[in-house]
């Protein structure tokens, strides 16, 4: 598998995750992310890009520019790269969030033949489950424009987090794909549920114009949040 321009075996990629996860501003999180598998790659995605317009294979992966452009306007090659990944041990009722988006996932069951930590008919909602999800990058994008907004469940959107640091680790131009709905729309879609982060966003940085491009305003963001994160692991 290459990533980056670097060639990795799967093997490589799980290892690259588990020095993610020792990283001191994730030691404190119980359910950090584990990568468990990527599926496809850039040169799948560029391919299929030159085969709609009848071009021979590029043979190489593409530019960070070319990455950046497609993620952006969502082109459907972008769906060739899948994430499977692992949360291990969230809450009951956080799984029941990421259950409803639409790709494939699984949750270790809680059928008292099954196991025995607990009896199903009495569980509480924050009994521990396993979540195994995996889904392409086009499916993220729109499942994280929910997930990490700020009027996400908290402990739902901080899987959400843990999931685009995780992924910026390994494929940053995805990672950076990833973010809120008002990010995304340039504005909040919620009515009357708006948290107001986009208003004190736009406070925050006045360079923010009607002529900004839309992956100036993700930049701005990113810088922002993975900012947010290094200061945690000083």
């Amino acid at each position: 598998m290459e990533l980056n321009g670097i060639k990795y075996s799967s093997k490589e990629v799980i290892q690259k995750c588990e020095e993610l996860s020792k990283k001191s501003w994730r030691k404190n999180m119980a359910n950090k992310t584990q990568i468990l598998k990527i599926l496809g790659d850039w040169q799948d995605v560029v391919d299929d890009c030159r085969a709609t317009v009848s071009k021979p294979p590029l043979g190489k992966e593409p530019s960070t520019k070319f990455k950046r452009s497609i993620l952006i306007s969502e082109h459907s090659p972008i769906r060739d790269i899948i994430f499977r990944w692992k949360w291990s041990g969230i809450k009951s009722w956080v799984a029941t969030h990421w259950v409803r988006h639409h790709w494939e996932c699984r949750v270790s069951t809680q059928r008292n033949d099954r196991q025995n930590k607990y009896d199903r008919n009495k569980a509480p909602q924050d009994a521990p489950v396993d979540f195994v999800g995996q889904a392409n990058t086009q499916s993220l994008i729109d499942t994280e424009r929910k997930r990490l907004c700020t009027m996400a469940a908290k402990e739902t959107r901080e899987q959400a987090e843990d999931l685009k640091y995780t992924i910026h680790d390994i494929q940053p131009e995805i990672g950076d794909v990833l973010v809120p709905n008002c990010i995304y729309r340039g504005g909040c879609p919620e009515g009357e549920n708006n948290c107001h982060f986009y208003e004190k966003f736009l406070k925050r940085h006045p360079e923010i114009t009607s002529f900004t491009t839309l992956q100036e305003r993700y930049d701005i963001y990113n810088k922002e949040f993975y900012e947010k994160y290094s200061h945690n692991g000083e």
